[in-house]
């Protein structure tokens, strides 16, 4: 995974265990949400994080962020391991780092205006004068597209689309470098998503973001990512840069994944790849590759031994024992 853009975050063996149960039978039982994630995300690349829902993609996206708290691994910003930071130089550090939320209206404040949500960062941090944080505040909007006249509306004056250019304008505030966008489309109408999309890609070019997109829509992922970051179960199963991945996916998680992305063409064959059996309970995860009860490629050894993330070349990683004799099945080019 070496590329010669510097990597602005690397995340190693990252995860994160939930105690749940409270029960005689389930009580102390562990969770494992995360488990040992390790990528880099390079400066100005988006790497969209893709996988069934459930899987762990918005816990990774916190832990990362620190707003949950990893049980072990390591994020390092730049050269500074965040995980190391105490809360204070953590909350000067957010300055650097932000996310977007799936739900905008609920990650909104409904008692404040757009004019205070936007510029409560700024006054979080003590940056300007009052004149500059409104000159500040004026330019951000113009670049997200909220006219000025809204500024001293409230937040369910507004639809959903104009909510997400209010959370969008927020985190950019601060001048991130680093932003995690946690499905921010998936709640909006569909006609109203490409225009945030071409937004979110509008504004990494304009202020050279580098962003962790979380999606489970595959056709949204391909269209605004530069690499692609397969999710099963709390672990990556495959990475690899985007045109790559999706003209040859190896994992047969992500070939089943492609093959369930809808093509507009009423003429087109296309072969679909339909996973047997349960997502299995995370309390107590099958041994070996944990999608060896929805593989039909699965053998004995992949019922004992867990997979180790593999460079197959050119920064194409796969989680798999049996790669080399699995079948390309599917692409979508």
């Amino acid at each position: 995974m070496t590329d010669q853009k510097e990597a602005l975050l690397r995340i190693d063996n990252l995860s994160r265990e939930f105690v749940v149960g409270k029960g005689f039978l389930q009580k102390g039982k562990k969770l494992k949400a995360v488990d040992r994630v390790s990528f880099e995300i390079r400066r100005g690349e988006t790497l969209g994080l893709v996988g069934e829902s459930g899987c762990g993609k918005s816990t990774l996206g916190r832990c990362i962020l620190r707003l949950i708290e990893p049980t072990a691994g390591t994020v390092y910003y730049k050269e500074q391991n965040l995980l190391e930071l105490d809360a204070e130089s953590m909350r000067k550090m957010r300055r650097r780092l932000q996310i977007i939320f799936q739900d905008p209206y609920a990650s909104l404040n409904p008692r404040m205006t757009v004019l205070e949500t936007i510029k409560a960062p700024l006054d979080v941090f003590d940056i300007g004068s009052r004149q500059e944080r409104m000159e500040k505040l004026l330019e951000i909007c113009r670049v997200v597209g909220i006219r000025e006249e809204y500024l001293y509306r409230y937040p369910h004056e507004f639809s959903g689309g104009q909510r997400q250019r209010i959370v969008i304008a927020r985190a950019l505030t601060l001048n991130p470098e680093f932003i995690v966008c946690d499905e921010p489309v998936s709640a909006l109408d569909v006609s109203i998503r490409s225009q945030v999309l071409n937004l979110i890609r509008k504004i990494q070019q304009s202020y050279g973001l580098s962003y962790l997109f979380i999606s489970h829509d595959l056709s949204v992922v391909k269209h605004i990512s530069d690499r692609v970051a397969v999710m099963y179960l709390g672990s990556i199963v495959e990475i690899a840069d985007k045109k790559e991945l999706f003209a040859n996916p190896r994992h047969p998680y992500t070939q089943a994944l492609m093959s369930a992305i809808p093509v507009p063409d009423v003429d087109a064959v296309k072969r679909e790849i339909y996973l047997e059996g349960d997502v299995p309970n995370l309390l107590d995860p099958p041994p070996g590759c944990r999608f060896h009860t929805r593989c039909r490629y699965a053998g004995e050894a992949c019922r004992k031994n867990r997979p180790a993330l593999t460079d197959l070349g050119n920064g194409h990683c796969v989680a798999c024992l049996l790669e080399k004799e699995i079948p390309k099945e599917v692409s979508y080019e």
